[in-house]
């Protein structure tokens, strides 16, 4: 059997089947601890993203509901109630990171903007310098920014 360094390297997939086993079997010796930590610690970083991510759609629809009335389209709603669905799925699934929401959405802000000035075509001063929305807000099914 190959060594779990050159698994980890070359087949994943056959690397944390072992490292599973092993763990399963109390083998902690044996498992290759400095990776398995590793990647827990990924696993909660692709978290954080996935909430970053998500916030970010929303924003960047938020804004362009508000500053594009006249383009409105169906997609663009039903955008915003998947990403509110999907947002309190994953911060009920994830309840430590709300603790992070603060940062994270200041930072989704940012990029929101990104995203409706390239949308849109409108100037960066088109749109508030700070998010305009609180969370309460965008996770309202009954908010639409005017």
């Amino acid at each position: 059997m190959a060594s779990s360094n050159s698994l980890y390297d070359h087949d994943f997939f056959a690397w944390s089947n072992q490292q599973a086993a092993l763990l399963r079997a109390g083998k902690l010796s044996q498992a290759d601890i400095e990776n398995i930590a590793g990647e827990i610690e990924s696993m909660g970083k692709s978290e954080k993203r996935e909430l970053l991510s998500r916030l970010t759609v929303l924003m960047m629809h938020l804004l362009k509901w508000q500053f594009q009335k006249a383009k409105r389209t169906t997609s663009w709603e039903l955008t915003i109630d998947e990403q509110r669905i999907q947002l309190a799925l994953h911060l009920a699934d994830n309840p430590s990171l709300k603790s992070e929401l603060p940062q994270t959405v200041h930072d989704a802000y940012r990029l929101a903007i990104l995203g409706a000035r390239r949308q849109t075509r409108l100037t960066a001063s088109a749109f508030p310098a700070i998010c305009p929305y609180s969370l309460a807000e965008m996770m309202d099914n009954a908010f639409w920014p005017d």
